[in-house]
């Protein structure tokens, strides 16, 4: 403590003396506006030593307790501040100080920094449905994020001849990892997708006395006859989206559901797939059909034994097997999605 005061006793002489043995203050800068500033400005043309008033009135207490702990007389009682060569907290100060005059304020850990301090709820859209999400954080730069979608739509549609009426039918759950390797809300998601009985069903009647396509081949829907034990042609499709369970899921996004800001909303984009296998695809028909418009060769197409029934089974076949190359593309998923997220603190 002696040796600081010594510091600024040698800085004040050494103003004085620049300024011809007065303190250099100019006379408008001791104005009521300058006085209530509580600031004092010794100019010695060299520079400016910036000194608050404040922390002038702490001398004294500094004085008294640095001499009280260089007192030999007093060992045993310790001293209000320490100011010794191994004290931590007085070598920082100093430092911080000694390398430009700015006081460095101790670091405050955000609660998003702390494991399981903050949890986000919130709601999205995507491909695999309309969703709901949890998540919590785990780091400063990492979350876990569990996820639920469920969706049920129905459409019709008429292609080759058949009159489908299609059901979609979502409903998956999965898990991922977000991590976050930059100061921003970039971040990268794999996971899995451990729930999933994403299907389509449909019915596909054809209309009596229509042609209907098979494999580039025209056929006819018998007209019902009740009395010759005649039934209307009609098929029925199933699409399986998850041979492969659990399938892996891997995405990149922007927004960070626990915003480490502090922020309570966000609203994330997240894009990527699930690799859920290769989607299987079955198609029935049952009824009968005919070979020519006029309906003289006619059959049930489930009667193994008759000409027109194997080559409508074979045709059927291989149009599955076309449509089959088309559904492929969706053993990688898609996964594009939006939403809205809102976190709080649990602990």
């Amino acid at each position: 403590m002696i040796k600081l005061l010594q510091v600024i006793t040698e800085i004040s002489a050494l103003t004085i003396r620049k300024s011809g043995g007065k303190l250099p203050i100019p006379p408008e800068r001791c104005n009521r506006n300058y006085r209530r500033s509580g600031t004092i400005w010794f100019n010695s043309g060299v520079q400016i030593l910036k000194i608050h008033w404040r922390s002038l009135l702490l001398l004294p207490l500094l004085t008294a307790s640095g001499l009280h702990a260089q007192s030999p007389s007093d060992s045993s009682q310790p001293a209000l501040f320490d100011f010794s060569a191994d004290s931590s907290a007085t070598s920082a100060i100093g430092a911080s100080y000694g390398a430009g005059g700015a006081q460095v304020a101790p670091s405050v850990k955000h609660s998003a920094d702390r494991p399981f301090a903050r949890l986000a709820l919130g709601a999205d859209f995507s491909p695999l449905g309309v969703g709901g999400l949890a998540a919590v954080n785990l780091s400063r730069h990492l979350d876990a994020r569990v996820t639920g979608n469920f969706l049920q739509y129905s459409t019709s549609f008429n292609t080759d001849g058949f009159n489908f009426d299609a059901s979609l039918h979502l409903a998956s759950a999965g898990a991922s990892v977000d991590y976050y390797p930059f100061h921003n809300g970039f971040r990268l998601s794999p996971g899995l997708l451990f729930y999933n009985q994403n299907r389509a069903n449909a019915e596909a009647p054809v209309t009596p006395g229509t042609s209907f396509t098979l494999n580039g081949q025209n056929f006819y829907a018998a007209t019902p006859d009740p009395a010759k034990g005649i039934t209307a042609l009609s098929g029925t499709a199933t699409l399986n989206l998850h041979s492969t369970r659990p399938a892996f899921t891997a995405t990149t996004g922007w927004g960070n559901l626990i915003p480490r800001s502090g922020k309570h909303w966000s609203i994330p984009f997240e894009i990527g797939a699930a690799f859920s296998g290769t989607p299987s695809l079955n198609m029935s028909l049952t009824g009968w059909a005919c070979y020519d418009p006029a309906q003289t060769e006619c059959t049930n197409v489930d009667d193994p034994t008759n000409p027109i029934s194997v080559l409508i089974q074979s045709d059927l076949k291989a149009q599955l097997s076309k449509w089959q190359s088309d559904a492929n593309d969706l053993k990688v998923y898609p996964i594009i999605s939006t939403g809205i997220v809102f976190n709080f603190g649990i602990r």
